[in-house]
């Protein structure tokens, strides 16, 4: 009987245990919208207040406004009829949240896309002498789709007169038709200047394809790029084309992201440097170049009208999706899925006869810097820089009291950077979460290591050697981080880093 008695409680005991720890999961799964909101809603990287987000689209600055539009889908937190959401900043930090503004209509869906401001009035639309805003973006027929036809996905038009609040679509839409390609989408027009033409860029299958255009409705086709370089390991999107000065030439660049393929799988973006002439771009390089090799920074393009013309000849700024789509649509928030990059300024740089593409946050601390020394109390936004000195390995970790943490660094011994999320909180929403992500050092320079780290909620974002390695990670701690340690062998290199906070 003793023996029967101890079986049931033993018995009893262990069905305890198991109901208590599908308890934990599930109050885990069912995390409050206020939780989610306090834990995981950024400080300084916009996210919507509600819905699905994804691409970031027709960006552009003017008086003083940059304009943010982003794939938007407000009535659920995975990925839905597309419209065009809205955003406005006057530094590229802080963003207001504006009214949605181009929704689906009987065409099809809202896709991504791009906008320029119309200066000469080429499309006809600006009134009182203003020139309008033009907004150029793929339309989705989901029915379409759906009926198994493959000619889906068209380009249209809208136009704002009143600074790209309000839109207005051109009754001739579309005003490019697909000639039978699945994947023919993204469109991104800038103004070329030496032909007075608009040149578009449009992602088509694992390649881009060139059209011209003299007024915004009327587009021919030019030429095609990219079967034969870069990666093809998924489908070409959301390209992008803009050019940039250095030692006094003037370079061509044109990024396209790929799902999936990216060197830390899913998505990513590579890009290209060399010459366009109006109708054909040429690579300097076959090398396959990516703009970030972290797992989160995915869909990025340029603003319009920043630079010394529409070409952003002199200044490039761009912003990217932060997050993959290998999980994007699993990640644990409640009320609202994603967010974007900082926004970074591009340059040109050389190394050993290549040409690469740069990148540095436009991020201003506005505290005293604090030197890292052993296990340092901190909260969040900050900036973690290290001052000019030879390299050598090092690991940064943020923690929190349950043991949680991400590491990120440079190793030495194989040359590159990381960043090591596999211990960084809640990760089981997808198997290919936890992980360690590493980059290659492009810079060989001894004092060329200039390292800068932008933390906030949900994210890091890694610029190693003035931004020629560029990483970006999302994570999820169970509770906030709150400590920062430093780790290396190198004593003279532990005393170069510093840490400065940022204003939310």
């Amino acid at each position: 009987m003793y023996n029967l008695k101890r079986a049931i409680f033993i018995f009893a005991f262990f069905q305890f245990l198991v109901i208590a720890l599908l308890a934990q999961d599930k109050k885990e799964a069912t995390i409050t919208a206020a939780q989610s909101e306090k834990l995981y809603r950024p400080f300084i990287h916009f996210t919507p207040a509600k819905g699905w987000m994804n691409d970031p689209n027709g960006m552009f600055y003017k008086d003083g406004i940059y304009h943010l539009y982003f794939q938007h889908y407000p009535d659920s937190t995975v990925w839905g009829p597309m419209h065009w959401g809205h955003a406005t900043s006057t530094d590229l930090i802080h963003w207001k949240e504006q009214p949605i503004a181009i929704y689906p209509d009987s065409i099809g869906l809202i896709f991504s896309g791009s906008a320029v401001v119309d200066e000469h009035n080429t499309s006809g639309f600006g009134e009182n002498g203003k020139a309008p805003i033009v907004a150029i973006f793929t339309q989705h027929n989901m029915q379409g789709e759906k009926n198994g036809s493959i000619d889906f996905q068209t380009q249209s038009i809208a136009y704002s007169n009143d600074n790209g609040y309000t839109w207005k679509k051109y009754a001739g839409n579309p005003v490019i038709k697909n000639p039978g390609i699945k994947d023919f989408r993204d469109p991104k027009v800038i103004w070329y200047e030496p032909s007075k033409k608009w040149i578009m860029v449009l992602a088509v299958k694992s390649k881009v394809s060139f059209y011209s255009s003299s007024n915004l409705k009327d587009w021919t086709k030019e030429s095609d790029f990219g079967m034969e370089l870069g990666s093809h390991d998924g489908v070409w999107e959301c390209p992008d084309l803009f050019s940039l000065k250095y030692n006094g030439k003037t370079y061509w660049v044109l990024t396209s992201s790929i799902n999936p393929g990216g060197p830390n799988k899913g998505s990513a973006t590579q890009y290209f440097i060399g010459d366009f002439d109006g109708h054909t771009f040429k690579s300097n390089s076959t090398k396959t170049k990516w703009m970030d090799y972290g797992a989160d920074n995915y869909a990025g393009v340029t603003f319009s009208n920043t630079g010394g013309n529409s070409n952003n000849n002199g200044r490039a700024i761009s912003i990217g999706w932060m997050s993959n789509w290998m999980y994007a649509q699993q990640v644990p928030t409640v009320s609202w899925r994603s967010a974007i990059t900082t926004a970074r300024t591009l340059y040109i740089a050389e190394e050993k006869g290549e040409t690469y593409l740069g990148s540095m946050p436009i991020i201003i601390p506005d505290s005293k810097p604090i030197q890292l020394k052993g296990l340092t109390d901190v909260k969040l936004p900050f900036v973690i820089n290290m001052t000019e000195q030879p390299i050598g390995s090092f690991t940064i970790s943020m923690s929190n009291k349950l043991g949680e943490h991400i590491d990120f660094g440079y190793d030495s011994a194989n040359n590159q950077y990381f960043i090591d999320r596999t211990a960084a909180g809640i990760n089981s929403f997808n198997n290919e979460f936890a992980a360690k992500h590493v980059a290659p050092r492009i810079s060989q320079s001894k004092f060329q290591n200039r390292f800068k780290v932008i933390v906030d909620k949900t994210s890091i974002e890694l610029f190693g050697d003035f931004g020629l390695t560029v990483m970006t990670d999302i994570f999820f701690p169970t509770i906030p981080y709150d400590k920062v340690s430093v780790q290396s062998k190198n004593e003279l290199l532990k005393n170069q880093f510093r840490l400065f906070y940022l204003t939310p």
